[in-house]
């Protein structure tokens, strides 16, 4: 408990004996009796220097000593105060208990093989702390009333993972999420779903940017292909649908309506070199 300077103080001591050591082979090679009583009178007062300091590390010992037995039975006493195990319908609890409630820091082993590490307020979940599910997955994050709520990491057990906001035990707020593919989608969600304004990232190069509702392209958007092209418009059911604008990688721009991803109906098509074409599309 008490910081220990017992090493620095042998260090102090090693460094005062070896500058005796050199004086005194300086005595030996003078003559000079004003020089060899000088000598003689620092090494007196080197030599009472490192008494003084033993007898300060014996004293530093022994209060070392009182102190860490007050603190050990200190630590015994809120121990046997707070820290106990208790037993619930769906599992076993041990850590700190007050006012008959959980709280501070505790663990909960759940009966279906589950455990829940951190901090507990109120009887509740709140704080940091760690879900581990008996199927693999674990939530490692913000708690509030027993709920996943805050920021935090959940990692599910096919590979994919959630970073971000949770809020009432669901993902809401900003988030991103990595599929196990290698995709990922990084933006808004609600509800457990991908909803509002987010950007995809496709494991191919390509990069959706817009917008999203339950989980899927829909509304307005852009399209980066991997070749360069790019599509900006409508969106539905995560495909291009309504009306839109490609832009070729080659500098050529066509405008016109989508329908369940294919052209429809007029277009025009403005060539780099200035040529405009128009074209009909039919849908059988």
């Amino acid at each position: 408990m008490m910081p220990n300077i017992n090493e620095q103080i042998s260090a102090n001591n090693n460094l005062l004996l070896e500058i005796i050591n050199k004086l005194e082979n300086i005595m030996k090679d003078t003559n000079d009796k004003f020089i060899i009583q000088r000598i003689k009178d620092i090494i007196i007062i080197m030599n009472k220097i490192i008494n003084n300091c033993d007898q300060i590390k014996k004293d530093i010992q022994n209060l070392n000593n009182v102190m860490n037995k007050r603190f050990n039975n200190l630590e015994l006493n809120i121990k046997n105060d707070s820290i106990q195990t208790r037993t619930y319908n769906n599992g076993r609890y041990e850590g700190q208990i007050i006012n008959n409630k959980r709280e501070g820091k505790g663990i909960f082993y759940y009966n279906d093989g589950g455990k829940y590490e951190g901090d507990w307020k109120n009887d509740f979940k709140e704080g940091k702390g760690i879900d581990y599910f008996n199927d693999g997955e674990k939530y490692e994050g913000d708690f509030k009333n027993g709920k996943r709520e805050g920021k935090g990491i959940y990692y599910y057990k096919d590979g994919n993972k959630y970073e971000g906001d949770f809020k009432n035990g669901k993902l809401e707020g900003k988030g991103i999420f990595y599929i196990n593919d290698g995709n990922i989608y990084e933006g808004d969600w609600k509800n457990d779903y991908a909803e509002g304004k987010g950007i995809f990232y496709f494991n191919n190069g390509g990069i959706y940017e817009g917008d999203f509702k339950n989980d899927i392209k829909e509304g307005k958007g852009i399209l980066y292909y991997n070749n360069g092209n790019r599509y900006e418009g409508d969106f539905k059911n995560e495909i291009k649908e309504g009306k839109g604008i490609f832009y070729y990688n080659n500098g050529d721009r066509e405008m016109g309506n989508y329908l369940k991803d294919q052209r429809v109906g007029k277009h025009v098509t403005l060539k780099a070199n200035g040529e405009v074409i128009t074209n009909t599309y039919f849908i059988n």
